[in-house]
């Protein structure tokens, strides 16, 4: 469906955001010269964004990936302080990273590399839109650190929660609503409320991001049960609804199939909206061609995680000497002593 459906795009720069990235990377110590020399690249992080947000300015998609990089390395922080039982190490750089997103300029030259990322990531990213932007782009990924922290204390507490309550977790700890915000600066157009809010574009970047989330945990779900995860759309299915392994694959499967048949009828009905928005004047014309680039971008998601998971060493859990803690992961780094 994917491969037949949304043929794969990638954005021109791709190949010098990916070197720039790694440069990133060690610039910020936010991964072991070592681990970026042999597990940077076949990570695919600058692939996953370089054929998301096609339709951006060179310098806003660096800024994206950059960012994306960060929020994986993140991601691996926050699993080996709940593999390692370090709830004191969570619960500060929980803190640390609130106040980073609200004030980075502050965080630039923090003790700790994944403050300071964060803080030059963000940064960057409050360069291209008005403040309105940077604000809600604040609270949603607030939002996300919160999420974060409930997935912290279901995990190391061994609370697999129910269906709908990890539907809606998941929603916050996928980001759903960062990466839709930062299809706007990929536009070059911040959108009003009236059109982010409105049914057919918000239906069609639930779904663009509904899939994402899914399929990952589709494609996650080995490694995460090597890892004894609780944090699982397959995981709650055998929990709390009695499915068996294979039962549950097959129904993660078909919502995920749904989403994309979803996804291609909200499609239509955005595209029709954007025309609507072409009213005449100078500002409708420009609301109606940044939605259609919107759009164009959440279509290109589909086959960017499509591929992304298909690629990425992240979810080659059994070529792993250990699956359950993957190679390019440094547990110094991560702050274990």
């Amino acid at each position: 469906m994917i491969e037949t459906g949304f043929p794969r795009q990638l954005h021109a720069y791709w190949p010098k955001c990916q070197e720039k990235t790694r440069a990133w990377l060690l610039e910020k110590r936010l991964m072991p010269a070592d681990k970026v020399e042999e597990y940077a690249d076949g990570l695919c992080y600058t692939d996953l964004m370089a054929g998301y947000y096609t339709g951006a300015s060179d310098e806003v998609l660096q800024a994206i990936a950059d960012y994306s990089a960060w929020f994986f390395v993140w991601d691996d922080r926050h699993d080996r302080d709940i593999v390692h039982r370090r709830p004191a190490a969570w619960r500060l750089l929980r803190g640390r990273l609130h106040s980073a997103l609200d004030s980075p300029g502050a965080h630039l030259h923090h003790e700790d590399p994944l403050v300071a990322g964060c803080a030059d990531g963000v940064l960057r990213l409050y360069g291209f839109l008005p403040q309105t932007w940077n604000l809600r782009f604040a609270r949603h990924f607030h939002a996300v650190i919160d999420a974060y922290d409930r997935e912290f204390h279901n995990r190391t507490r061994g609370v697999v929660p129910t269906v709908e309550e990890y539907l809606r977790l998941r929603r916050l700890t996928f980001a759903h609503w960062v990466w839709t915000d930062l299809l706007e600066p990929a536009a070059g157009c911040e959108l009003p409320d009236a059109v982010r809010k409105h049914p057919a574009y918000r239906r069609a970047a639930l779904l663009s991001q509904e899939f994402a989330a899914w399929y990952n945990d589709l494609c996650s779900l080995p490694k995460e049960i090597a890892g004894d995860e609780v944090h699982n759309l397959g995981i709650s299915l055998i929990a709390h609804e009695g499915l068996t392994l294979e039962q549950a694959v097959a129904e993660v499967r078909r919502r995920v199939e749904k989403c994309i048949s979803d996804f291609l009828d909200a499609e239509q009905e955005a595209l029709r909206f954007a025309d609507e928005l072409a009213d005449g004047t100078v500002r409708g014309k420009e609301l109606s061609a940044a939605v259609r680039v919107c759009l164009g971008n959440m279509r290109n998601w589909f086959s960017s995680v499509y591929w992304f998971h298909h690629e990425s060493g992240r979810y080659r859990v059994d070529s792993w000497d250990d699956r359950s803690t993957p190679p390019y992961v440094d547990n110094e780094a991560a702050g274990e002593r």
